[in-house]
């Protein structure tokens, strides 16, 4: 297989193209099928907590595929270095707007914060335009994304790219403001990073399509189990879990439901594979968009492991600021939605 990628990537794609199409299009079936084959009786908790488990499960990992390798060739585009020159001598608040909308198709996770917030530092680029970045790369991941559109449709895909990157600009620019330089270790400032000379390779399209292949290979094989263990999660709650007790708990009209979801989500750690599967059983069960949403967005956009990361090059003061901004913002953007919806 590896090998036929390398040969003919392009007519890899070709091949492999119609089958994830009739794929997708006959896992309802599949699912009713394997739901009747099991002998379960029909409207039990346990049947239905099956046939969610039994129809979710390759439906996101269907998408999930395609989406990724989408966005592993676009990331070919966008090399750390490049990101750095597009950001480098913009103002401000358009730099709080280019560095969020980057922040979404730029490769970043946890253990590259130091060396992308260096980078961006010693380039010259404004500390609330970094953050912008910082806020919107993990949080408005292509994983997120497909998984929201995969559940619950495009409508609520893009309602969580608007508010994220809503989040992130206003974050930043926030931060921006507040001129906590002082807060930034002194040895960053020191720091020159070096770079070389030569021009980028630009990479040729067999390489790109390559490149999606090998994104495919690396996210889809790393967060397959996390997946599988959301979905079990969400299959539980979806079949056991009774309408009235998370609609008491997490509906509209608890109204500290959303800043109380925030301040769990903060220091939980887990990726949007493993918390958007329990995200939907939520909603079906009767939490409110606002409330689920912000609670999303609180684990995702502030993970414990990237906090403890950036500390690094952060002093404690811009640490508690910049968790604190972004935990505001996150739960107006809960109460607006709960309003709203």
């Amino acid at each position: 297989m590896n090998k036929l990628l390398e040969r003919h990537p392009i007519g890899t794609v070709i091949t492999f193209l119609p089958l994830w199409i009739f794929l997708y299009f006959a896992l309802q079936p599949f699912a009713d099928a394997i739901v009747s084959l099991s002998g379960l009786p029909p409207s039990e908790q346990i049947t239905e907590a099956v046939r969610f488990f039994v129809f979710e499960t390759p439906k996101v990992l269907l998408l999930l595929t395609i989406v990724v390798f989408a966005v592993g060739i676009v990331r070919t585009y966008f090399s750390p270095e490049r990101t750095r020159k597009i950001l480098g001598g913009k103002s401000l608040f358009v730099g709080n707007v280019l560095a969020s909308m980057l922040g979404i198709v730029t490769p970043f996770c946890s253990c590259s914060a130091i060396p992308l917030f260096i980078g961006f530092v010693e380039t010259g680029i404004p500390l609330g335009v970094t953050f912008s970045f910082l806020v919107a790369a993990p949080m408005i991941n292509e994983i997120a994304v497909v998984l929201l559109f995969g559940l619950f449709g495009w409508q609520t895909a893009l309602l969580y790219v608007s508010t994220g990157l809503l989040i992130a600009i206003t974050s930043g620019y926030v931060i921006g403001r507040l001129k906590v330089e002082r807060f930034v270790e002194n040895w960053v400032f020191e720091v020159h990073t070096t770079t070389s000379a030569l021009e980028e390779t630009v990479p040729s399209f067999r390489d790109r399509i390559q490149s999606g292949f090998e994104a495919v290979k690396d996210i889809v094989g790393r967060v397959w189990p996390y997946i599988l263990i959301g979905i079990a999660v969400g299959a539980g709650i979806h079949g056991y879990v009774p309408e009235n007790f998370m609609a008491s708990l997490m509906g509209k009209s608890a109204w500290w439901s959303v800043p109380v979801a925030v301040l769990i989500g903060v220091p939980l750690y887990s990726n949007a594979a493993g918390i958007i599967p329990i995200v939907h059983a939520l909603l079906e069960k009767g939490a409110s968009l606002g409330t689920t949403l912000a609670f999303m967005m609180a684990v995702i956009g502030l993970s414990l492991p990237e906090t403890i990361i950036l500390r690094k090059v952060l002093k404690m003061p811009l640490i508690f600021i910049f968790v604190g901004v972004v935990a505001t913002g996150i739960i107006i953007v809960g109460y607006v939605f709960n309003f709203v919806y």
